[in-house]
């Protein structure tokens, strides 16, 4: 299971929608909204996981996290 913590670094750097989010990270809405609604997370693609971490100036486990079966 992959846990997604868009929203908390999000709020961290005090970014209150997605459009705000598109326009600091330069990626679409598209691109955001998978996970941002934790909608077919296991799709999206690692530049833009990387493009987020930049944006935040986070780790990738600060934005994601693989959270083995049976230890959620």
């Amino acid at each position: 299971m992959l846990e997604v913590k868009l929203r908390m670094q999000m709020a961290k750097h005090k970014i209150d929608t997605v459009a705000e989010l598109m326009e600091l990270s330069g990626l679409s809405r598209n691109a955001i909204n998978r996970l941002y609604k934790e909608n077919e997370v296991e799709k999206v693609e690692l530049r833009t996981l990387l493009k987020l971490c930049d944006t935040f100036n986070c780790n990738l486990s600060d934005l994601i996290e693989y959270i083995p079966e049976g230890k959620e």
